[in-house]
């Protein structure tokens, strides 16, 4: 029996010998139902249409569906010293695309932001042995494809390594989470930020929604709590959501005025 992709979302869905009768994240008000309705794909017809597609972005390695499916985004290998984090998902895994990740050294965890990019993150896990795959417990009910590689951690902080650690900021989702990556940007750290906070189009600052799709603003205290959570670490560099989304150099005083000019501008 198949599993199932939602083609707007592209979050997975358990076997079943027909799709799901309706996708929760979509219904949710932070995403939309497709406008011709609410259609799912088996994984084979996902690879008929799209391929799995890599190269480099500001130094670390991007994964991401050809043409475009879903919501786009692109997941990131963070690495380790014995291997990589998977930073976000994408809905397909593809043997070619799990050979090359094996060939760069393997995944040793997968950590996602939030449930709009949960993807196939248990083909992904199981392709590298059952690797643990973060998700903040504050959004356990998103969860469509419940896998024993879950770990819903809690609180505000994960350590995934002495280099890696997960912070959850809220705004978003409840269990909104960004990655800090110590030794990221030459050593002068990197901020992983899906789209939390959204790198704009001029790469020169972010913004905050509650939903993108749906034009919904995040309100000032939501943002503020993310500026708190953000301000003790380290990093000059900030990776968004999609290729090219970055800011290269002076991430955290863009951020800083990001923060200001947001609140500014919904006051």
């Amino acid at each position: 029996m198949p599993l199932w992709t939602c083609e707007t979302c592209g979050s997975q869905f358990p076997d079943g010998g027909k799709p799901p009768a309706s996708c929760p994240i979509c219904e949710d008000e932070r995403q939309f139902v497709n406008w011709k309705g609410q259609t799912f794909l088996a994984p084979e017809t996902l690879a008929e249409r799209h391929r799995l597609v890599w190269r480099d972005d500001l130094g670390l390695t991007g994964i991401a569906l050809e043409p475009s499916f879903a919501i786009g985004q692109r997941a990131l290998l963070v690495p380790l010293d014995d291997g990589h984090v998977m930073w976000d998902c994408i809905p397909l895994a593809t043997p070619e695309a799990i050979a090359h990740v094996r060939a760069l050294g393997g995944l040793k965890a997968i950590a996602i932001s939030h449930p709009h990019y949960y993807g196939a993150l248990a083909d992904w896990s199981e392709a590298f042995g059952g690797v643990p795959v973060y998700l903040h417990a504050d959004d356990r009910e998103w969860v469509t494809r419940p896998h024993p590689s879950i770990v819903h951690w809690t609180g505000d902080h994960q350590r995934i390594s002495d280099d890696v650690s997960l912070l959850r900021t809220g705004g978003h989702f409840a269990g909104a989470t960004m990655l800090h990556h110590k030794r990221g940007a030459e050593g002068k750290g990197a901020l992983l930020t899906g789209d939390i906070a959204q790198v704009t189009m001029d790469r020169r600052f972010l913004s905050f929604m509650y939903s993108y799709p749906n034009y919904m603003p995040l309100n000032a205290a939501a943002v503020r709590r993310i500026a708190a959570a953000v301000e003790p670490l380290a990093f000059d560099r900030i990776y968004g959501a999609w290729w090219g989304r970055n800011i290269a150099s002076g991430a955290k005083a863009a951020f800083a005025a990001s923060v200001e000019r947001y609140i500014a501008a919904i006051a």
